[in-house]
């Protein structure tokens, strides 16, 4: 108070010799001019001179967060805090307490001060999000989900001192208050607070993170999830489309997370082919020195016939019959030719479950299925090496007299009612 009597001391007798009638109205608004001016001179400094200077460090630093805090304005916004910092203090030097102006200025200060403080809580967060996505470690963090959270309680509690500050009581009151605006207020809230309790689930188990494969088909979702954020996850699927999804759902109900096949390097086939049970036969002489040829059953025929005719030594079996004895039959032979198919090819991983296995047979014929997981997760890849198995295994079924069961087709049924084979005419009929 020391400054307001110095003031008014020094000004006063002046102005009561030159205006004394209005001595108190001239001296109000000397003090309101120098308030303004001494404002407007530490916005010129803080601004034109300090974040220009800062601004120049910035663009030219190599560190990131030099930049992040910059590019978010956070030394804009507490720059302005700090102006109204000076002005609540300055209104405070040089009016008097019982005047209305004081407390008028000095409210809307205070209300400069903390919606500044809010935003510059905003920039800072904000800057940290950025900071934090350039490492790869941090990726895996919901950090957007949660510091939107706390976004939403600083709001909260911003609010509330707003409201204190507008009606002069404490907060204190205010949030005594809340108690019987609790229902509400969770019936208000509800999205972000399931949301964040969601997050943090996530976060702690693990669950999901920002570039995972995200498989969802109730809400129609599939693909990479590209933000998680406090009452909603976005995942752009592979058709580039946006698919949001309430973060909250994402523990209430199930989902496929393709994370651990990317991590594994590895990618599983699992696919069969139907062969007609009438083309399964027993192999003659003719068949096994035909396929003794093949360098990929060489090892496994040598070995097999000595097996077999061990054995049907052993238990005297009369080969003239069929009923009798073990035979090597052009089914089980053409599994065992990709099992060996499979445990030579280079892209498929040999470290990882491998085999060529017979399904329960039906309407449809035989399922013999390949199981085995490619050396690559990538979906171009995979999908060539994929094709590329299959097209040799239907080529090389006519070598073991095995056909693929298919359905009839209208041409097939055009050649029962006698119909002629010449694709010309076959397209004529078409």
């Amino acid at each position: 108070m020391n400054e307001v009597k110095d003031l008014e001391g020094w000004l006063m007798p002046w102005l009561n010799t030159y205006v004394p009638q209005f001595a108190k109205l001239a001296y109000t608004g000397i003090v309101l001019t120098l308030i303004v001016v001494m404002s407007l001179a530490i916005h010129f400094v803080l601004h034109r001179v300090v974040l220009r200077w800062v601004e120049g460090r910035a663009r030219g630093a190599r560190r990131i967060w030099r930049r992040a805090f910059f590019e978010r304005k956070l030394f804009g916004r507490l720059a302005l805090t700090l102006q109204g910092i000076i002005i609540y203090m300055q209104a405070g030097l040089w009016l008097k307490e019982g005047t209305l102006l004081q407390p008028s200025i000095q409210t809307a200060a205070n209300l400069w001060i903390l919606l500044f403080a809010l935003l510059s809580l905003y920039s800072l967060l904000d800057a940290v999000l950025d900071i934090f996505r350039q490492r790869p470690a941090m990726r895996a963090f919901p950090l957007r989900g949660i510091f939107q959270s706390v976004k939403l309680i600083a709001s909260i509690f911003i609010g509330l001192l707003i409201v204190s500050t507008l009606i002069g009581k404490s907060p204190v009151i205010l949030l005594s208050g809340l108690g019987a605006m609790t229902a509400v207020l969770m019936l208000v809230f509800k999205d972000p607070i399931l949301g964040l309790v969601a997050g943090i689930q996530l976060s702690a188990n693990d669950m999901l993170a920002v570039g995972d494969w995200l498989e969802m088909g109730r809400y129609g979702a599939d693909g990479e999830v590209i933000d998680i954020g406090l009452t909603t996850v976005k995942v752009q699927n592979w058709d580039h489309t946006i698919t949001t999804i309430p973060t909250h759902a994402l523990i209430s109900d199930s989902f496929k997370n393709w994370r651990g096949m990317s991590e594994s390097g590895g990618r599983r086939i699992k696919r069969s082919l139907q062969i007609d049970a009438a083309s399964v036969r027993f192999l003659d002489e003719a068949d096994i020195q035909r396929l003794q040829k093949s360098c990929l059953l060489g090892g496994y025929l040598n070995d097999k016939l000595q097996d077999i005719q061990r054995y049907n030594i052993e238990q005297s079996a009369d080969m003239s019959s069929l009923v009798n004895g073990r035979r090597l039959t052009n089914l089980g032979t053409f599994r065992a030719y990709l099992a060996v198919m499979l445990h030579q090819h280079p892209h498929i991983h040999q470290q990882m479950t491998l085999m060529v296995r017979q399904l329960e047979s039906g309407n449809e014929g035989i399922p013999i299925e390949i199981y085995a997981f490619t050396n690559t997760t990538s979906w171009v890849e995979y999908e060539g090496i994929q094709a590329d198995i299959f097209d040799h295994v239907f080529a090389v079924l006519p070598e073991f007299d095995l056909r693929v069961h298919q359905s009839p087709t209208g041409f097939d049924l055009r050649m029962l009612a006698g119909g002629s084979p010449n694709p010309a005419s076959f397209r004529q009929v078409v």
